[in-house]
């Protein structure tokens, strides 16, 4: 079981989208903080299983879809609590059934979240504490999850990309303002687990995205 920076962290592709859904647990206490079960859920479980550790917590970055399909089978095995940022209520609201008719499924409506994050909030297990970055652009309300030199940063930054602006509530001049302010202020050796795609860190993306290069020229 891989442990970084004094956390025990495994990563799952999960659904046709390819999205990443995380599991980061303290090594002392074994609880559990599962980010964005974007889909099969019993795979999420049974990773967590594997891991012997117990979910406490499902923070999810935003709510699109992809996202959000597992949060559902997550919370009626464990009854952790659901978390998001309140500016995705909208998107959650609308619910997975578009995603669920292309899927050829049949459409569960995401649980209410138990609670809101913010900006600067701390979100925690035992033994863990994640930081809440506020990391509109995407969405209203993405967020990024920082915690011993790691980075979670949902589909707001990727390796050599940025996430999609052209969604309802998307803003291009928001998501790069987000990415450079928040994200690239890390420290250089911030490993990012990124929504999608593979994971890279602060250096490489600060000096290499094309995005960011653009931006700052």
């Amino acid at each position: 079981m891989p442990v970084i920076n004094e956390a025990e962290v495994r990563g799952i592709v999960v659904g046709v989208f390819q999205e990443n859904c995380y599991i980061i647990a303290s090594p002392k206490t074994k609880e559990a903080i599962v980010i964005d079960p974007g889909d099969e859920p019993e795979r999420v479980l049974e990773l967590a299983k594997d891991m012997g550790v117990h979910i406490k917590l499902i923070a999810n970055s935003h709510a699109h879809g992809d996202h959000i399909l597992g949060v559902r089978g997550i919370q009626e095995k464990t009854e952790a609590p659901f978390l998001l940022h309140a500016s995705e209520v909208p998107i959650l609201e609308k619910g997975t059934k578009g995603m669920t008719d292309m899927l050829g499924r049949p459409d569960e409506p995401p649980p209410v979240p138990a609670g809101f994050v913010v900006e600067n909030d701390v979100v925690s297990v035992a033994g863990l504490d994640l930081k809440v970055i506020h990391t509109p652009g995407h969405t209203p309300g993405s967020v990024s999850y920082y915690v011993n030199g790691l980075l979670f940063s949902g589909d707001t930054l990727f390796r050599g990309s940025i996430g999609r602006t052209d969604f309802e509530g998307g803003s291009y001049q928001q998501i790069m303002d987000s990415i450079i302010s928040k994200l690239l202020v890390l420290p250089d050796d911030t490993i990012v687990l990124p929504g999608h795609q593979l994971e890279t860190n602060v250096r490489q993306e600060r000096l290499t995205n094309p995005f960011v290069l653009q931006t700052l020229s």
